[in-house]
């Protein structure tokens, strides 16, 4: 199959950019993994939509299939059924570290003593050049420029009796954020970093077990929610059923709070909360906290919805339609100028003049992060009649790099981390801006602020702090490795 290119990406057209999502399934009675793994990828599409992959095992030959695109670009009726197995494992990517491009799509297959292993990985290694380095001095080729791959070749590398005792091995060496699905030996693997920073699930379906980045997964297969994998745990899910091995203690757990206000779908429930209700809640601690006089809300569709309709009902104002989200334009627009960047935004998002014409609208969305494109929406707002365009933010201000698995690896294009707020509603041109508060997000998301990742809000990491060069987004393309036979 030709794969399909991947589209041009304006530098400032999306607020945030989804990380990976990670899928894997177990079938307790033979049947083939493939074609459960693909549905599920289509649940996860929204965290990625640069590349899809899966590798499937069957009697210890691993089969791959990996492409440039969507999954729906990736993937057939008659390619699934060329991935034979019991056991696959998939992934849907966005490109928070290595280049896009065919060599870095996941997963990521590895020659191993035990056979080939097949990782699928969501997150970021804050310690992947130094682990590189270390490879390459004893003589390991990269194919790619992923901290996949230095996953996969820690694993196949440690001299220990089985997989699960190389993956707690390769666990103990690895820093940052990571979830992680494997496939290796005819057994399903799933581990997570020791603050439990991405999400990861464990489901169960009528002959089958299966793990993903989101429940919403699972609903698409069959399969019921039964627990998340816990920071620092391997699970290992095999005919015997499923095992718990803590391989790392839990020193602070630290879940993505960007997971319940942006990354995750809103049907899907993270730490026994769904996520369109919490997002809801935000909406309506933000109508608490930022009250204005107005006659109607609307959304920045999609991510606004759930948090407009709290802020709706806190308020007691309408609820209305005023932005129409074109679906099929896709991310496909250099925009070398002021008139053609606007004219992209059109092309994305049509006013509903009808709604808006004369009125003072409550627009809300869930976060600022360069603040071009919203400035260039209340511009559009404005173009169709508004009256005013008080913005409303379902998030605190984001004033801190997220090292995490977001690519925000940057500090320097966050304006929040230059601007004050008063500033930044200038710079945007609304007539008032309102963030909800860090203690308001909190309150809304109903759990412990210290078992929270808020650090791209408060800067307090889970993690040591580490540089760009250790953990951004070019990390490894701008890599140099060590000298032959040199050792770290």
């Amino acid at each position: 199959m030709i794969p399909v290119p991947t589209p041009q990406i304006a530098s400032d057209e999306s607020p945030w950019k989804e990380e990976c999502g990670v899928s894997g399934v177990f079938c307790l009675d033979g049947a083939a993994a493939a074609p459960l793994v693909h549905v599920a990828l289509y649940a996860l599409q929204h965290r990625g939509q640069e590349s899809a992959g899966i590798a499937a095992e069957a009697a210890g030959h691993m089969t791959l299939h990996r492409g440039m695109g969507l999954v729906a670009q990736v993937f057939d009726q008659e390619r699934i059924a060329r991935l034979p197995g019991h056991v696959a494992v998939g992934h849907v990517r966005y490109a928070t570290m290595g280049s896009v491009s065919l060599e870095n799509a996941g997963p990521c297959v590895t020659p191993s003593r035990w056979g080939p292993v097949a990782i699928s990985h969501n997150g970021n290694l804050i310690n992947a050049p130094a682990l590189r380095r270390q490879l390459e001095g004893e003589g390991v080729s990269f194919a790619g420029t992923t901290d996949t791959e230095v996953i996969a070749h820690l694993i196949a590398r440690e001299p220990v009796g089985d997989v699960e005792d190389a993956i707690a091995a390769c666990m103990h060496r690895v820093e940052g954020a990571y979830t992680v699905a494997a496939c290796a030996a005819g057994r399903l693997y799933a581990f997570r970093d020791a603050h439990g920073i991405r999400p990861l699930m464990i489901g169960r379906g009528p002959s089958f077990w299966t793990v993903a980045s989101e429940t919403c997964a699972f609903d698409h297969t069959g399969a019921e929610a039964v627990c998340e994998v816990e920071p620092g745990q391997l699970v290992t899910l095999d005919a015997a059923g499923m095992r718990t091995r803590q391989v790392l203690p839990l020193r602070r757990r630290a879940h993505c709070v960007f997971e319940f206000i942006y990354f995750a779908r809103p049907d899907t429930v993270l730490r026994q909360r769904n996520v369109h209700q919490a997002r809801r809640r935000m909406g309506r601690v933000l109508a608490r906290e930022h009250p204005v006089a107005a006659d109607i809300v609307i959304a920045m569709p999609d991510s606004g919805t759930s948090a407009a309709m709290g802020y709706a009902e806190g308020a007691g104002l309408p609820f209305e339609v005023g932005l129409i989200k074109n679906r099929y334009i896709g991310r496909t627009f250099i925009q070398p100028d002021q008139a053609s960047r606007d004219f992209g935004v059109r092309l994305k998002l049509n006013p509903n003049v009808e709604v808006i014409a004369g009125r003072r609208l409550v627009v809300v969305d869930d976060s600022i992060v360069r603040g071009t494109t919203s400035a260039r929406i209340i511009r559009l707002l404005r173009s169709a009649g508004a009256r005013e365009v008080h913005l409303r933010i379902s998030s605190p201000p984001i004033r801190h790099a997220c090292f995490y698995g977001i690519d925000t690896s940057s500090r320097g294009e966050l304006i929040a981390s230059r601007l004050e707020v008063e500033a930044i509603r200038r710079f945007i041109g609304a007539e008032t801006l309102g963030y909800l508060s860090q203690d308001g997000l909190v309150e809304a998301v109903g759990l412990e602020r210290d078992t929270l990742c808020m650090a791209c809000l408060d800067g307090r990491y889970p993690t040591r702090i580490p540089t760009e060069a250790e953990a951004g987004r070019t990390a490894l393309d701008t890599f140099v490795p060590a000298p032959a036979g040199a050792r770290q």
